[in-house]
């Protein structure tokens, strides 16, 4: 059963194409990794999927179907005063702090880091807290663009491992944009190769060969093959 039906989707801006006659579906509980090189519209086909860039095409949720979306950063300033219990209130004036630290669990931070400034914590727990807020609302589905950006390889592995065990103990689909080729052959069930118009899709073994990764960055060294521990 798919959660999302994608057909002919198209954006310009200024005259520009930037998506070109995009289409694809994805079935529920599955994991859609959205590969690319800079520039490719890898942000913008996220945000499309959820209105906030308009669109020509078709985008269909299945009825009922409830989003989160995790922005690929948060830039704070280091003394703005804002703790992380106040951002994640934010949310909405029905959170409970049951619910709140029921998703701190979820994103594996200690509930003692409430008390903390947003600008105090690291790049990393401040990834962990945009993953609460978004998880707060009982969502169906998490978009995640690029959840490891800024972060050291350590702490990327810790991310992609807190979102391997979201998605698989929640039952959630997952959308993410990933540069990390380990981490779409680890987790994703698909595979979307995009550069303004989409280039292949697929089980990531399937298609994935090297002539196709040298195609879609034109030999330009844009993603990444470390080993993970």
């Amino acid at each position: 059963m798919n959660v999302v039906e994608v057909k002919g989707l198209s954006i310009e801006f200024g005259g520009a194409r930037v998506l070109e006659d995009i289409n694809f579906e994805v079935e529920r509980g599955s994991v859609l990794a959205i590969i690319g090189p800079n520039g490719a519209g890898k942000t913008v086909l996220l945000k499309s999927l959820i209105g906030l860039i308009p669109h020509g095409g078709a985008v269909r949720w299945a009825d009922g179907v409830r989003i989160g979306y995790v922005p690929q950063r948060m830039d704070i300033e280091t003394d703005v005063p804002l703790t992380v219990r106040e951002f994640v209130a934010l949310r909405g004036a029905g959170v409970s702090m049951a619910k709140i630290k029921e998703a701190l669990g979820f994103v594996q931070l200690d509930e003692r880091l409430l008390d903390a400034g947003l600008g105090e914590i690291s790049i990393g727990q401040r990834q962990r807290v945009l993953v609460a807020w978004a998880v707060i609302g009982g969502p169906d589905v998490l978009l995640f663009d690029e959840p490891t950006a800024d972060i050291d390889i350590t702490g990327q592995e810790s991310i992609y491992k807190m979102l391997y065990h979201l998605q698989k103990n929640l039952g959630l689909t997952v959308i993410m944009v990933s540069h990390d080729l380990n981490v779409v052959y680890r987790h994703a069930s698909i595979v979307m190769c995009l550069n303004r118009s989409k280039l292949c899709y697929g089980a990531p073994r399937e298609v994935l060969s090297s002539e196709q990764l040298f195609n879609l960055y034109g030999g330009e060294k844009a993603f990444f093959q470390h080993k993970h521990g």
